[in-house]
């Protein structure tokens, strides 16, 4: 599939919507925000909500949809949760059964939705300022790693482990890089650590629980970024009934465009 003929959110929710994108969106509709997905029935959600105002850095809530309604706002005009992505997951307490492209046959009338800000969103900064990023020049998704760093718990999400995404750097660029996404709180912001990955409980980089591996060359540095696919393991722990998220690196597009989640700091 050439990801470049995907140039806006739009054309990218058709593509994923008729099955004929199936892929991860690092790299993909330049310039327009990419976001998370949770999906929960409503006594879930309402904790799910507290949960994320508790641990921001990994669910930054972009968009939260109404009981019932499938349908986006904010991020887009009247896009559809339940088709509009690549790639879904459904978790039933707490275990992964599904991986269906759509979620048509699950939606229920409680059921709400929440759309959490992505780190893929800040890349297009970074490459903008002449950083590189090795995953997308190989056209492979971010790799994403559990760590022994604990989100805090609300109502019935326990407590569960800080899943980061990692990027290597040179160490000026990695410098840069740390300046850059300070500015996007809304998607992650800064990182949430730098240098060794052991620190947060990575025994090796080059095995990465999700995403696809990325070399870490010599000279390099790792920098590691909160994560969207924390609520993914907050479901295993938790083990609410039914959850249903994105696929790892299978995001929503909006048709926001990403400078809008820029702040000055």
């Amino acid at each position: 599939m050439d990801i470049d003929g995907f140039t806006t959110g739009q054309k990218l929710r058709a593509a994923a919507r008729s099955g004929e994108f199936t892929g991860h969106t690092a790299g993909v509709a330049p310039g327009f925000v990419q976001a998370n997905l949770v999906v929960l029935p409503g006594d879930w959600a309402q904790d799910f909500a507290l949960f994320a105002q508790a641990n921001p850095r990994p669910c930054p809530v972009l968009e939260q949809g109404s009981p019932g309604d499938p349908r986006t706002r904010i991020l887009a005009k009247n896009a559809d949760v339940r088709t509009d992505i690549p790639g879904y997951r459904v978790f039933r307490d707490g275990v992964l059964q599904e991986q269906p492209q759509d979620i048509r046959d699950l939606w229920q009338q409680d059921y709400v939705f929440f759309l959490i800000g992505c780190s893929f969103t800040f890349e297009w900064a970074l490459l903008d300022a002449g950083i590189p990023l090795r995953h997308v020049e190989m056209n492979r998704n971010v790799a994403m790693y559990r760590t022994n760093q604990m989100c805090a718990s609300r109502g019935s999400f326990k407590e569960s482990p800080l899943v980061v995404s990692m990027r290597p750097f040179s160490h000026s660029d990695a410098d840069r890089a740390v300046d850059i996404t300070a500015s996007f709180p809304a998607v992650h912001g800064a990182p949430v650590h730098r240098g060794s990955p052991e620190e947060i409980g990575i025994d090796d980089l080059s095995k990465p629980d999700w995403g696809d591996p990325v070399p870490l060359l010599p000279g390099e540095e790792p920098l590691f970024w909160a994560c969207g696919v924390t609520p993914h393991v907050a479901a295993q722990v938790s083990k609410p009934p039914i959850m249903i998220t994105h696929a790892p690196g299978h995001m929503f597009v909006g048709d926001r465009k990403n400078d809008e989640y820029r702040t000055t700091v």
